[in-house]
């Protein structure tokens, strides 16, 4: 009987690849144990209370991004007031007790597209867990993406993605200048499926190693065809860029999407080999306990993204966030996490709250009566 000849190298070539596949495919999937390391490693049981509300009555506060400059803390955040969204600045010590120091988006008096809505998120921060939280600058310039539109209303009209920038201090509240057009919109030739509706909240990080090809990589949510336009999902999707102004999209799917309710606002932070998404969720069909609530995903690669299935970060359980718990900022800060996020009571008065990992007592700020 003539036996079969054996070629080595083409099963040590098969061996090689199928090893390369295996390990490109365990990276895609981050193991339930890592997950379960990163909720002990960020959950915050413990509810601080109110550190920023509204002025008076006829404004609402909403999304707060938090970076630190020197020995102080600051917090941009944004105000609805009827008109639509401005984005103001504040500053505190401790991280629990803020003053305002002004506007940095501000209503604009003449036509355009962003005249009245300028919604603010820092780019560019440091997104190492436990690092300093600096904003970095790019081209000697500190950055923000912003949600913009030039209808009047609570995230009403067809809005876009903008981006802003500033050579001065971002620690000093002052005008942002901005690039004079929107970076993404939903009418672009390049709009997907599901981001042709209208754009939302945006988040823009560093990734000096460039897993997308890009060095800049913005997180944003965005609404998408449907039967029912109004009532499509929103979904959190990619855009890449090489010099923070000329955008394109990354993908052709979302990267989180329950395909009901909202899957939104995006914050990246970095725990060891391990990006986490910071992320909220609201009115899904398989959660009707809370009407909105706080999550997070994880991703090796920053494309392929792993949700968690366990406990929420932060639900509604007091009465000034009843309504929602949602739209999240976390950092750890000598030891101890601090999760902001957005607080809306039965009211529907909306301020910023946060909840931490350590007793830090009880906040007085109340909303007002």
């Amino acid at each position: 009987m003539k036996h079969q000849q054996r070629c080595p190298g083409l099963t040590i070539l098969f061996l090689l690849i199928f090893s390369f596949v295996r390990a490109q495919n365990n990276n895609i999937q981050v193991p339930e144990e890592v997950m379960q390391k990163v909720y002990n490693e960020v959950k915050t049981p413990y509810k601080y209370g109110l550190v920023m509300v509204p002025p008076d009555d006829g404004k609402k506060l909403d999304c707060p991004t938090i970076f630190k400059k020197g020995k102080s803390w600051y917090m941009t955040y944004i105000v609805y007031d009827g008109r639509g969204y401005e984005t103001w600045l504040a500053k505190s010590s401790n991280l629990l007790r803020w003053k305002t120091l002004g506007k940095i988006l501000s209503f604009a008096d003449t036509p355009g597209w962003d005249a009245n809505q300028k919604a603010g998120y820092n780019a560019l921060q440091d997104m190492h867990w436990g690092g300093n939280y600096q904003l970095q600058q790019y081209d000697n310039k500190y950055w923000m993406s912003y949600l913009g539109g030039n209808t009047t209303g609570y995230e009403a009209g067809r809005l876009s993605i903008g981006m802003a920038w500033t050579d001065k201090d971002p620690a000093v509240a002052h005008e942002w200048q901005r690039t004079g057009s929107p970076v993404l919109k939903s009418t672009d030739a390049d709009a997907r499926w599901y981001d042709n509706g209208t754009l939302f909240k945006s988040s823009v990080i560093w990734d000096a190693s460039k897993k997308t090809g890009h060095p800049f990589v913005m997180y944003y949510n965005a609404r998408g065809d449907s039967a029912n336009p109004g009532k499509a999902a929103e979904r959190i999707s990619m855009a890449v860029s090489d010099n923070m102004v000329d955008w394109k999209r990354y993908g052709t799917s979302p990267v989180i999407d329950h395909h009901a309710g909202i899957s939104g606002d995006a914050i990246i932070q970095k725990i060891d080999d391990c990006y986490v998404m910071f992320y909220f969720g609201a009115f899904w069909k398989e959660r009707k306990k809370y009407a909105a609530f706080n999550r997070f995903a994880c991703s090796y690669d920053l494309v392929n993204w792993t949700d968690w299935t366990g406990e929420d970060l932060v639900k509604p359980s007091e009465p000034y966030d009843e309504t929602y718990a949602h739209k999240s900022f976390v950092i750890k800060y000598k030891g101890i996490v601090y999760h902001f996020y957005c607080a809306v009571n039965s009211k529907e008065q909306r301020g910023i709250a946060v909840a931490t990992s350590a007793d830090k007592g009880k906040s007085n700020i109340t909303f007002s009566k």
